[in-house]
Formats: C-alpha cells, sequence, structure tokens
C-alpha cells in the first residue's frame, strides 16, 4: 500500500501542471455540458441570471440551524448562482430549467476531476507500471465511478421535478419516470460516495506494478 502511494505521489509531481489542468478542465467542461444539455433538451436559451450572497447566507445558516449535521447539509446545497430560462407565458413567469451553482457541489466535482486526473497519469504510457489487464481494469472502473460521481453531483431544476435543484432532474431528462426520479433522490449521497470510492480503487489498481517488470517506483 505504502509503495503505491509512493509511486501516485511520484507520477502527480513529476506531472503536476497536466494534473491540475485535467482536473480543472473536467469540472468546467462538466458544468458546460450541464448547461447544454438543458438548452438542447428543452430547446430555449437561457434568459435570466441571479447571483447570490453565498457568504452572507451560510453565515445565517450556521446561526439558526441547532444541528451541525444539518449546517452540514444545507451548506451543501447552498447556491451563488443561477442560470436558466424564464417563461413568461404565465402571468409573472415560471421557471422551467435552471443549472444552479453551488461552492460545495463545485469543489465536489473538482475533486471527482482531481481523481480522474490521477487515474490519468497512472494510465499514460510514459508512467504505466501495471500489466495490460490491469490497466483496463482500471480504465473500466475509472469510468463507473466518474459516471456516478458526476450524475449524483448534477444541480439542475426541472420545473416538472417540483423546480427543485437535485440530482435526479437528470434522470427525468433521460426518461425515467419524475416519481421515480424522486423517489431515488434520498440515495445522491451514496451515489456520491460510490462514485469516489470505485475511482479511489482504480487508482490503486492502476499503481499496482507488474511483478515481471523492472520498473522503480521510487
Amino acid at each position: 500500500m505504502w509503495t503505491k502511494m509512493v509511486f501516485i505521489g511520484t507520477t502527480i509531481r513529476k506531472d503536476l501542471l497536466r494534473w491540475f489542468a485535467v482536473s480543472v478542465a473536467f469540472t468546467l467542461i462538466y458544468y458546460t455540458v450541464l448547461l447544454l444539455s438543458l438548452i438542447v433538451r428543452f430547446g430555449n436559451f437561457p434568459n435570466y441570471i441571479n447571483s447570490y450572497d453565498w457568504i452572507h447566507n451560510v453565515k445565517t445558516i450556521i446561526q439558526s440551524t441547532p444541528s451541525l449535521f444539518d449546517t452540514l447539509m444545507i451548506i451543501n446545497d447552498e447556491w451563488f448562482f443561477e442560470i436558466g430560462f424564464m417563461n413568461y407565458d404565465f402571468g409573472t413567469g415560471i421557471s422551467e430549467w435552471s443549472l444552479f451553482l453551488a461552492p460545495v457541489k463545485i469543489l465536489g466535482v473538482f475533486l471527482l476531476g482531481v481523481l480522474i486526473a490521477t487515474n490519468y497519469l497512472l494510465l499514460r504510457p510514459a508512467n504505466r507500471i501495471c500489466t495490460n489487464t490491469s490497466a483496463k481494469s482500471a480504465g473500466v472502473i475509472s469510468g463507473f465511478g466518474a459516471i456516478c460521481g458526476a450524475l449524483a453531483s448534477i444541480t439542475m431544476s426541472w420545473v416538472v421535478c417540483c423546480s427543485t435543484p437535485t440530482w435526479v432532474v437528470g434522470l427525468a431528462m433521460m426518461g425515467l419516470g419524475v416519481s421515480t426520479s424522486l423517489w431515488l433522490e434520498p440515495m445522491g449521497l451514496w451515489v456520491n460516495l460510490l462514485g469516489f470510492g470505485v475511482l479511489l480503487v482504480a487508482i490503486f489498481v492502476a499503481a499496482k506494478q507488474d511483478q515481471s517488470s523492472s520498473v522503480s517506483v521510487t
């Protein structure tokens, strides 16, 4: 285990700029894809943007919520930016869909990108020390983990889903029944943890040295 961790750290240090660039690029591409998916799915370009005083709201949550667990859960879903489409056919207007940006969720997506970037570096031919079989396994496992983590990190809302920004909006948009999607909503945390856990497993699989190779990991 220690040898694997040393190799992972050494690999990252050797290509730190690429590692950071892939992590940031994943985060930017992720939210860009979410916004584009909303535009394509509903055929409307965004027509409103809202920003929120995240710091002030977090202070208020901390001061007014007695439970530490509840405080953390509320802050986790507290957003600072919203972009969406407002339908004005109904009086003062109703938000048909929107994309919310929450700092904690963005950090989570960035950490997801960090794990993906780490796996990417470990599987690069210049760095790889595992067997071809292990490399393929790590790639498949990493892909599954990335899908789980990305799916559970969605912060979109849709009026059909009660306008609540939640990860299951993505499921509903893909055709899953709304009632079924909302029933799955409480599982979001576990799906997210599964994604991160699987990615960690993929990293350690990729860091397993081929015993028949003389490559040094120090």
